[in-house]
Parts: structure tokens; sequence; C-alpha cells
């Protein structure tokens, strides 16, 4: 199966195959027609099933026609941190550097007055954290009256990071007719509420069962009884039991006393 029957734009199957791709993740293949349908989405995917291009490439497409106005961009995708945003504008610039497109980031560590310019300017692709993007509409800097197309990308560490009442200001301030797609790992009650508020008969595209694990990690469960000293013995043997393929490893703690506690332990049981 390739990209070409998915109904994108030639400019975009070229850079497509510029980069070097053949063949359509499945979610890829799932989620592109609806959004060329304009249709509403609801995927559920995990990092690494290739999500950021089921929707960068058919925006893509879809703004190849049409123009941006100042202070009021076109589309509107939401990320809930500054790095996840920045990869997101790569994947526009590798894949859109054969269209005249203004993409533009709103995220901390950015002075209000260089993105102000960039707003001035016109934004077909904006593309935000929550919070600064709230910081530019309260101060008048921006209107998302002409949103088009709205992206909520990695909800569930939305909801971890306490961001969904930002969220939910932010879908009240786009227009009502806006197209909507919404990515999210798992689907716990509350995103679950959003959703039903804010997406209208959505396609639901689902390339992997909510609160899976990656297919290539093995979990185990260790009984032990219930006070700490049995946790930490219980963690150096499994470490010694691990030792002669074991590489690395993570341990988490839930308190940073408790990271503490368990390094000392280790470290003074001769553990690296």
């Amino acid at each position: 199966m390739s990209f070409s029957h998915l109904g994108l734009s030639d400019k975009v199957l070229a850079a497509v195959a510029a980069a070097g791709y053949t063949t359509p993740t499945p979610i890829q293949d799932q989620a592109i027609p609806h959004v060329l349908a304009r249709r509403d989405v609801l995927g559920i995917a995990q990092t690494g099933t290739g999500k950021t291009a089921a929707f960068v490439l058919p925006m893509l497409t879809l703004l190849e026609k049409g123009r941006a106005r100042a202070r009021m961009p076109r589309t509107l995708i939401l990320e809930p941190t500054r790095e996840l945003a920045a990869q997101v504008k790569e994947q526009f610039d590798k894949y859109g550097a054969g269209q005249k497109l203004n993409v533009a980031l709103l995220i901390g560590g950015v002075s209000f007055g260089d993105q102000d310019m960039k707003l001035t300017r016109g934004v077909d692709v904006l593309i935000a954290t929550p919070g600064r993007l709230l910081d530019h509409t309260e101060r008048g800097g921006l209107l998302l009256t002409g949103v088009e197309l709205l992206v909520i990308d990695e909800a569930d560490r939305m909801l971890d990071m306490g961001f969904i009442p930002d969220i939910e200001r932010i879908c009240k301030l786009v227009p009502f007719t806006r197209q909507t797609l919404f990515f999210t790992a798992t689907m716990p009650p509350e995103i679950r509420r959003v959703t039903d508020q804010f997406l209208h008969n959505p396609a639901r595209v689902e390339v992997a069962r909510p609160a899976t694990t990656a297919t290539n990690i093995t979990q185990e469960l260790v009984e032990i009884p219930a006070n700490d000293w049995a946790k930490r013995e219980a963690l150096r043997r499994l470490i010694r039991e691990a030792e002669p393929t074991l590489n690395n490893a993570i341990v988490f703690c839930n308190r940073k006393r408790d990271v503490d506690v368990v390094a000392k332990s280790l470290t003074k049981h001769g553990f690296d």
C-alpha cells in the first residue's frame, strides 16, 4: 500500500517520496482520508506510530488553497510542551518545503515581540502550547475566529499537565464550524468528556488499545512484604538476576526523598 491512494496532493506526495517514505503507517492510512474529507477525527495512538504525519500531510494538502490573514491563523495545533511543538514544526518544514506556507510557533522561552511580528504577517499554521496561546489572545494580539482546523495532540499528556481547562477555553474561542482532530494514547474519563463535548460525529481511528504497553516491553509483578526494606532488597535481587544481560536500568519512585533513599541504598550495596 502506498501514499498515492490517500488523496494527498502531488506536492505533498513528492515531499513524502523525497523524504524516503513509501508506505503509510496504519494511523496514516486510516486517518488521512477522513481529514481530507473534512471530518472530525479521534485518533487513539501511541508515540512512534506516525500520528504527527497523519495530520501534517493532509493539512498541507488542504492549505494549498487559501491565504492567511493578519493575526488570524487558518489552522491551530496544540501541543503540551515546547519540545513537541518544535518537533511538529520540523515536520511542516520537512514536508512543506515546496509550499509558501507561513508556520509559526507560540511557545514559552521566546519573546512576545518576535511572536507578534509573525502573527501580524499572517499565519497558515500556528503551533502552540496552551498557556502561551491564551496569553496572546488575552493581550489582543491573536484572533482565533478564522481557524478552520484545530488539532489537539497528546491530549492525555495535556490532562496530566493540568491543561484541560485551557483546552476547553480555546475550543470555545475557535469557530463552532471548524474541523477538529484529537489525538491521545489513552482514553481516561476526563478525555472522553472533552471529546464528547467538542468533536462532532468523529471518525474513530485506533491503532493500539488504550493504555496498552509497547510490544517490546515485558511487564512483571513482584509480590513483596509491605515495608520499604523488603522493597529495596527485592530491587537488589532483581538487578543481580538481570545482570548477565543488563546494560542499564531506570528505577522510578513517587517522591524525591524515596529516590534519595533508594540511590543511597544501591550505592551502599555496590551498585553503580
